[in-house]
């Protein structure tokens, strides 16, 4: 009996256990249909706070984010729901300071790239950080990429430019943020990516880990790059309930997204945000009767062809590639199984 209850305790309260169980419940599909429902929903929770309630401090509102996200983490670990992390020596402390680090800026910047430039811009800047991460991996983590993928996101980005690039209006200030914007942007993906692949991280364990440090970096940036009026602004009842709708949203964007980065890749994390981008474009078309023009919907049609593509591949690499995490899998759940049953067998003798 206490054989068993040694398995079962390594397998719900430790970070192996607790990695598993991540990867059991929450795979590739789960994870990328997760991150993308809770995107398209804080596009609107945002938009009403930035818009309707008139809340136009982008960088405090990341901080209410990653601060209700450190209170939710915090009622989750008092209660014993958070998941183990893995022991201290097999990270070292300035891998979860990079990320923190990391991305706080990548945040940051988004949302005064938005700001400064028009959204023809924004867009061209997020395509370019597809070829960043194919450099910064192949560089940072020797990892190639077949040349079929290559031509796929060649043929996404091209078609997500296509769609979407439509007013370039230049700014030189706005320029300058969204080419510093998309190297924290990519080392975030890979780095979220990598460390939860490398080692026993659940994204619960690693965001428990790296909210402070985002939270202290956020502190720093916020009297820089956000206008002032901040305490003045009104505080009433229906413009909190409408903050913290944004920040709960917030919370469950930062988790579904490390999820995601954990099933799959850097990569796939981006060609999923600019699917995001193509089906709201498209739902404006077919649900609100904009008129995006012929051009756009031609380059819509073009880019979901290759993220089809681009999805097939991954899913045919990681049938193929990741056979062994099933199996272990099933042998540890048969070995539960067979200690139940000799246990069975000595309490009937």
């Amino acid at each position: 009996m206490e054989e068993l209850r040694g398995s079962l305790y390594n397998e719900f309260h430790t970070s192996e256990g607790a990695k598993r169980q991540q990867q059991r419940f929450c795979g590739p599909g789960v994870a990328l249909t997760f991150n993308f429902v809770v995107s398209v929903g804080i596009i609107m929770a945002n938009k009403m706070v930035m818009g309707s309630v008139g809340f136009n401090f982008p960088v405090a509102l990341s901080l209410i984010h990653y601060i209700a996200a450190w209170v939710l983490m915090a009622v989750l670990r008092a209660l014993y729901l958070m998941p183990i992390a893995p022991p201290s020596k097999s990270t070292p402390f300035s891998s979860l300071f990079a990320l923190g680090a990391v991305m706080s800026f990548s945040t940051g910047l988004a949302n005064i790239s938005l700001k400064h430039n028009s959204v023809g811009f924004y867009q061209m800047a997020k395509i370019a950080v597809t070829p960043t991460i194919v450099a910064a991996e192949f560089i940072l983590l020797r990892k190639g990429v077949s040349f079929r993928k290559v031509i796929t996101l060649v043929i996404v980005s091209f078609g997500v430019a296509v769609a979407t690039v439509t007013d370039l209006e230049f700014n030189f200030f706005g320029a300058c943020v969204a080419i510093a914007w998309i190297i924290p942007s990519a080392i975030n993906k890979i780095l979220w990516s990598n460390l939860q692949q490398s080692g026993n991280w659940t994204a619960l364990a690693l965001m428990w880990k790296t909210t402070p440090i985002t939270i202290f970096f956020f502190l720093v940036l916020m009297p820089v790059m956000d206008p002032p009026g901040l305490l003045a602004f009104n505080w009433n009842f229906n413009n909190s309930c409408a903050i913290m709708i944004s920040a709960l949203l917030g919370f469950l964007l930062q988790w579904s997204g490390a999820l995601a980065l954990g099933a799959t890749s850097a990569l796939s994390h981006v060609v999923l945000g600019q699917f995001k981008t193509i089906v709201i474009m498209l739902s404006g078309f077919l649900v609100f009767k904009s008129d995006p023009g012929l051009t756009s919907l031609y380059g819509a049609v073009i880019a979901l062809g290759g993220m089809s593509v681009y999805t097939y591949l991954g899913l045919k690499e990681s049938t193929t590639g990741g056979k062994r995490i099933p199996s272990t899998s099933r042998q540890s759940s048969l070995s539960l199984k067979s200690k139940l049953n000799l246990i069975e067998e000595r309490q009937s003798i």
